[in-house]
């Protein structure tokens, strides 16, 4: 049934129409649906696209869906991809194809989009204290018994207002959480001492409208992170296990969940959690990493643990935002039509990364040729030479960080290596 709804889904994203709504689609395609669109496999080039263009490299893309899986499966390790990088549930069933458990969330409003495409297996990596979603949990819970949610706890204050509102809501199930360990002092979100993680486990045990089924955390952020403190914290994630099933609170668990793991640092979890002793149940080894999928040019290029691992392979960016040549008004300036609207900027701004000529469409490397700044729907180029750039090239930019990528754009091309357009990725931010 859940595969149905969301094959169900799926089909209903390929029959959306295309409209103003979506940037730098064919403006002959107005009209066709989606699906109709990509049967037609354009090509990002000649076939009426206009600039500024996100695309996804579909031969980059199925690589890194498969070398995750390959990862994952090597070190034992259960993955649920952090869906909030993406928010496309085209990406999210293919990550289940390649073995996902299930994908992880940040708020209740991605919950409710995956909810909507039929995932049945949802981490929220956040204590959910909003009395409306909770109630909304409630009902799915109810309604669905094969769906299976779990969510942080991280305060007292937390536990009470989410007992109140399952109450209210007459909840028949109760919901599943995970005492979030906070990665030390300064970091993030989470419980600070293994005391505190003891008296949240005390207060969710008098309740009945909360189960308590393991432990997690975000080793990203540990203070001045390095592979020694990284690993000292997932250590004591694991310890925290440890203690609390040689205290029965995992009885009656068919799994005790263990949950970690960002995309700068699962060398280290899977290391780590290689050694976890034997508990009264099969420990569940939850990964989380989410930017691999697209990867990109800049941060994750920089800190993949595939760097510290390359006989593991590599992931591959798939991000190309091709923006055009607007301006040229002095030999060492340029100006594209693509800006903040378009492109990540939060981390490190685009690089320009190979040129076609607006003349003939020969492609040549983006030699002196630099992003120096973003305005609203601009970026500034300096040029070394007046021959670098003409107004009319399109620039094809890597970028960093893909969470802020994905979100600028609500439907993009996935195109091959030739620039055949297969598909279209739907996103819901």
């Amino acid at each position: 049934m859940a595969g149905e709804r969301l094959a169900q889904g799926l089909k209903g994203l390929a029959d959306e129409r295309v409209d103003h709504r979506f940037k730098s689609l064919p403006p002959d395609a107005e009209g066709r649906t989606v699906g109709e669109l990509a049967a037609e496999r354009r090509n990002l080039f000649h076939d009426g696209f206009t600039t500024p263009l996100l695309a996804l490299s579909a031969e980059s893309v199925a690589h890194n869906l498969a070398l995750m899986e390959t990862y994952a499966a090597r070190h034992g390790l259960a993955f649920a991809p952090h869906g909030k990088t993406c928010m496309a549930p085209q990406l999210f069933a293919r990550q289940l194809e390649h073995g996902a458990w299930g994908i992880t969330a940040a708020v209740p409003h991605q919950v409710r989009v995956y909810r909507h495409y039929g995932i049945q297996q949802i981490f929220l990596a956040n204590e959910l204290v909003d009395a409306a979603a909770l109630r909304w949990l409630a009902g799915e819970l109810a309604a669905d018994p094969g769906f299976r949610f779990v969510c942080y706890v991280d305060s007292l204050r937390g536990i009470e207002l989410m007992d109140a509102a399952l109450r209210e809501a007459g909840a028949t199930r109760p919901v599943d959480v995970v005492v979030e360990l906070g990665a030390g002092e300064g970091a993030r979100t989470g419980v600070r001492t293994e005391a505190e993680c003891l008296e949240l486990a005390d207060a969710i045990a008098g309740v009945d409208t909360l189960r308590l089924v393991g432990v997690a955390g975000y080793e990203g952020e540990v203070p001045d992170a390095t592979p020694e403190r990284v690993t000292a914290w997932l250590r004591r994630l694991v310890a925290l296990a440890v203690e609390f099933d040689a205290s029965g609170r995992f009885a009656d668990l068919d799994q005790i969940v263990i949950s970690a793991g960002g995309s700068a640092w699962f060398d280290a979890v899977a290391e780590v959690f290689a050694d976890i002793p034997e508990l009264s149940a099969p420990p569940l080894k939850l990964l989380r990493s989410g930017a691999y999928v697209s990867h990109d040019d800049g941060h994750y290029r920089e800190v993949t643990p595939f760097n510290r691992i390359p006989e593991e392979g590599a992931l591959r960016p798939a991000f190309r935002l091709w923006a055009q040549v607007v301006s040229r008004p002095t030999p060492e300036q340029a100006f594209l039509n693509a800006g903040k609207r378009d492109a990540a900027y939060d981390l490190h701004l685009p690089q320009a990364q190979v040129v076609r000529s607006g003349r003939d469409g020969t492609l040549r490397p983006a030699g002196g040729v630099t992003v120096t700044g973003l305005s609203d729907q601009h970026a500034w180029v300096r040029t070394e030479r007046a021959g670098d750039l003409e107004v009319g090239d399109w620039v094809g930019l890597g970028l960093s960080h893909p969470c802020t990528s994905f979100d600028k754009w609500q439907l993009i091309p996935l195109v091959e290596q030739d620039g055949t357009v297969t598909d279209f990725i739907r996103t819901f931010f």
